[in-house]
């Protein structure tokens, strides 16, 4: 209806395209967002829309051509345009970060695709953080937490690890690290809240126990010490990397 009521030319964009495109996440978008060309004037939908409705956003924009629309119901932003504009939408950094994240993790788009849009929009907003975003991203990263990560190595000057390695474990399943330095043989797993549940818990310390028999010494940090406790996360690496032979 927001689409609509939005006249000529139209399209769903932001968040709330990409929940149309599939996107899944906890976020909630305060407005649903639209995107019109900058040369229309932007409607009065006070008078369009229905009581009730959630509120509307109609934005205009000079970055609107063919490569960016997504035939649907309604017409939206593609999804790589539609997570771009939510990121420099969002209210926060770390809101604006998740949704990328997000947005690869789930297979909607991948790194190079934000990439080639991102290079199309001149005005971006927190454009230096997006670009670097998208750069971790395409390192390996799938999710906030590992972006925290290789960002807390940068900072504290420890080498880069190597992000979502495959493994394949006794049972002949593929398994994937968070994060391996395999130079020195040094494994880290950041844990979100999921992993709290009874079945998933049991599922990492076998995972855990298979990477030690292997030889690799092994560290584990929630989601949330690497975010707020950085310098103690950062001194056990140190000291793990060290102890299997590196050297500043």
């Amino acid at each position: 209806m927001a689409v609509l009521a939005a006249g000529t030319d139209a399209v769903l964009a932001g968040f709330a395209a990409a929940q149309a495109g599939g996107l899944r996440g906890h976020w909630r978008h305060e407005a649903v967002d639209v995107l019109i060309p900058y040369q229309r004037q932007a409607p009065d939908l006070l008078r369009r829309l229905p009581l009730g409705m959630p509120a509307v956003r109609v934005r205009r924009t000079r970055q609107l051509t063919d490569d960016d629309r997504q035939r649907g119901r309604p017409d939206r932003t593609t999804m790589a345009r539609s997570l771009l504009d939510a990121a420099q939408w969002m209210r926060g950094d770390d809101d604006a970060q998740a949704v990328l994240a997000a947005g690869c993790q789930q297979r909607r788009v991948t790194p190079g695709e934000l990439d080639a849009v991102a290079r199309r929009l001149p005005r971006l907003r927190r454009a230096a953080l997006i670009r670097r975003t998208i750069g971790d991203l395409a390192g390996g990263a799938e999710a906030l937490s590992e972006i925290d990560l290789v960002r807390l190595c940068r900072r504290h000057r420890l080498p880069r690890p190597e992000l979502q390695e495959r493994r394949r474990d006794a049972d002949g399943r593929v398994r994937y690290l968070d994060a391996y330095w395999r130079q020195w043989g040094l494994h880290v797993e950041v844990d979100g809240a999921h992993h709290m549940d009874v079945r998933q818990w049991a599922a990492d310390l076998r995972r855990q126990n298979g990477v030690w028999i292997s030889g690799d010494r092994i560290l584990r940090f929630t989601a949330f010490d690497v975010r707020h406790r950085p310098d103690e996360v950062a001194a056990q690496l140190r000291a793990a990397l060290t102890a299997a032979g590196w050297r500043p």
